[in-house]
């Protein structure tokens, strides 16, 4: 479905936004209340004030945090249809140089978060097979053929990632369309029985619970109320995907089923928290609790087949989040599959191999939903903090009062600042497998972004103009070999006729290449994600083309085919003289063959640079070298490629002097 019809609110749109906007948010009513319950002690310790309580905290933050905050806010703050934190970072970018520190904190923490929802979301849902008879006699409570299926379900889920999701991803919207009308006619058909569980939905409920005795964690109840909003940032992130209209359309639909589900769960445990046989019930789950028992082999398929929705949605977004990082220069260049035709559909096998052994070992260890759970909820707390403030910065440059635009992201910031001391706390419970993944992909953010500045501080440039001369006598130099008809070198940066050193020392000292016409490509990627233009500048030749491609941060880089049209077109114009081919397949050929010479750096001994520095450029420059390949970044895959490798010099060079030994 094209971006423009996505804009614009459709049944198809609508469809959509509900298989993969809403797959993370919609599956937490599996896990929500069973985690308020048992870490309250289990349902011997609950009262009716307590239920009601839990309720009113989930529908104030549901209300808040997803409703105002994103569904109302942020998805206005849109970069050209696209969301998300690296969208928004783009839109405030120049405001302070500094503002990528929150931009790389929040997008490392929200990829942990993909790690832990697939192995929560399903391993849940399986867990809910113990409420059929005929599996709890086979297998009663031995957790691991819970384990085992649910390592099955996650191995098939990141395998078929390599294929594309096209066919599957167009019945995930009418899928979870069902889910949420299921979730909200369960949640219906126990909520008409106690009305009178409404009353949840007065914040006075919500107030008395945190200060409550029967609350036995106290305000830390908060870091498993926050569970029931974790789908609000993927929800931000996934705009781009459906549009922000269809996302606002059908999010009242989505948080009505949602509600409902969690009123209906609540006035089921009214009626059975003093019930003895249910007290001994052994790692009760709500949500299985409240189907009938002829419903429960139903149920737990259709929980299934929804956590691994979720789960898709939110590796789609995974891939998303990784991709934009790279073209914005915040992580090394990985190959990128484009295995479906739909927007947004894109396979990295590094990132899918490492999100889907992280996930596995998850499961090994912590084993059960409820230890995951544990683990669940503080990463992205810390990416809805720094979202926050981010939005501080736009809605000011928006020229909304700054008074105005400074109480509502506090009101906010003090809000997440409860959820994520509440989630903290879970810390060495598990949350520190979220804090360290999310350590680990920003430690290669900030290898990658203080490297990049390191270089940029002391890239040494000369100005092109300088060379014409060398270079146009080279050009006609017979004593020389033809060394291709077209050299293209790829520069990281021009500035007017300034280039990198190293890319003249290539032409004129490394090994004379003798050409008819130098070419020097800088890929521009731009702050919109659709863009496909450039620029040229001849420097008054017909031999020297200087191109800067302007492409968006979702376009695939395929110098080679751009490179071929800029040269018929200016072919076309009479600005470049035709290169006939003698020897050619195609008859009347007029344009020559191309060597793209791809220039790898080597940190020089001989570079005077202070031991942090040092350690971060050998850092970056070893993760370079085992990461995607820049033929394969460029799309040079099937052209004819040169790497020469040259030294790479930053700062002052060490002065040695040699002592000539006297005999």
């Amino acid at each position: 479905m094209s971006q423009q019809k996505m804009s614009k609110v459709s049944a198809a749109g609508l469809l959509v936004a509900m298989g993969v906007v809403y797959g993370d948010i919609g599956t937490s009513p599996l896990y929500v209340m069973k985690a308020i319950v048992e870490e309250n002690g289990g349902l011997h310790s609950l009262n009716p004030d307590f239920i009601l309580g839990a309720v009113s905290l989930i529908f104030w933050t549901l209300t808040f945090l997803t409703t105002i905050k994103y569904v109302v806010i942020a998805l206005n703050a849109d970069n050209h249809g696209e969301g998300g934190i690296f969208s928004l970072y783009t839109l405030v970018r120049k405001k302070s140089k500094y503002l990528i520190i929150p931009a790389m904190i929040g997008g490392a923490a929200l990829l942990a978060d993909g790690v832990l929802t697939p192995a929560v979301t399903v391993t849940t849902a399986i867990e809910g097979l113990r409420g059929i008879p005929a599996f709890y006699e086979r297998f009663g409570m031995d957790q691991n053929i819970i384990v085992i299926i649910t390592l099955i379900i996650l191995l098939i889920l990141f395998t078929v990632q390599r294929f594309g999701t096209d066919v599957v991803g167009k019945a995930f919207g009418p899928v979870m369309f069902l889910w949420f009308t299921f979730l909200g006619g369960m949640g219906l058909f126990h909520f008409a029985q106690d009305l009178s569980v409404i009353r949840a939905l007065n914040p006075m409920y919500a107030i008395k619970l945190l200060v409550s005795p029967d609350n036995k964690l106290g305000i830390l109840i908060l870091g498993n109320i926050f569970l029931a909003t974790t789908g609000a940032e993927a929800l931000y992130s996934d705009m781009g995907h459906v549009g922000k209209k269809n996302i606002q359309v059908s999010w009242p639909y989505v948080k009505i089923c949602l509600l409902l589900n969690y009123l209906g769960q609540a006035a089921w445990l009214l009626s059975v928290y003093q019930d003895p046989k249910v007290q001994a019930v052994e790692q009760l789950n709500p949500f299985f609790q409240i189907l009938p028992a002829s419903w429960m082999i139903f149920g737990v398929v259709f929980a299934t087949i929804a956590a691994v929705i979720a789960s898709q949605a939110l590796l789609s977004g995974s891939f998303t989040l990784v991709s934009e990082a790279i073209k914005l220069r915040l992580l090394p260049r990985m190959k990128i599959m484009y295995p479906g035709s739909s927007i947004g559909q894109m396979y990295i096998p590094a990132v899918n191999f490492i999100l889907w052994l992280a996930c596995s070992l998850i499961v090994l260890t912590f084993r059960t939903s409820s230890h995951m759970e544990a683990a669940y909820g503080l990463s992205i707390t810390v990416t809805m903090l720094m979202t926050t403030f981010l939005l501080y910065f736009y809605l000011a440059q928006k020229r909304h009062n700054n008074l105005l635009a400074a109480c509502v992201s506090l009101f906010f910031a003090a809000i997440e600042t409860i959820f994520f001391i509440s989630s903290a706390a879970k810390f060495l419970h598990g949350g520190f497998v979220a804090v360290i993944m999310a350590l680990l992909i920003l430690a290669v953010m900030i290898i990658w972004e203080w490297g990049n500045i390191i270089q940029e501080k002391a890239s040494d440039t000369v100005h092109l103009k300088d060379y014409i001369p060398q270079l146009a006598a080279l050009r006609s130099d017979e004593s020389i070999p033809m060394y291709q008809t077209n050299v293209v070198f790829m520069v990281p940066h021009v500035t007017d006729d300034e280039i990198g050193k190293q890319f003249v020392y290539s032409i004129l000292d490394k090994r004379p290449k003798r050409a008819q016409t130098y070419w020097f490509v800088n890929v521009i990627v731009t702050d919109e994600p659709y863009t496909k233009e450039f620029s040229i500048d001849t420097l008054g030749t017909d031999f020297i083309v200087v191109v800067r491609l302007y492409l968006g941060f979702r376009v695939n880089q395929e110098v080679n085919v751009y490179v071929r049209q800029i040269i018929h077109d200016l072919m076309k114009d009479g600005r470049l003289p035709e290169q006939p081919q003698r020897y050619s397949l195609t008859p009347g050929r007029i344009v020559g063959d191309f060597q793209f010479v791809l220039i790898e750096e080597e940190l020089s001994n001989n570079t005077e640079l202070d031991k942090w520095e040092r350690q971060i450029m050998q850092a970056k420059l070893f993760i370079k070298r085992h990461t995607m390949s820049p033929e394969n970044w460029f799309g040079l895959e099937y052209s004819d490629v040169l790497y020469e490798t040259v030294p790479l010099i930053i700062g002052k060079m060490k002065k040695t002097r040699l002592i000539e030994r006297t005999k």
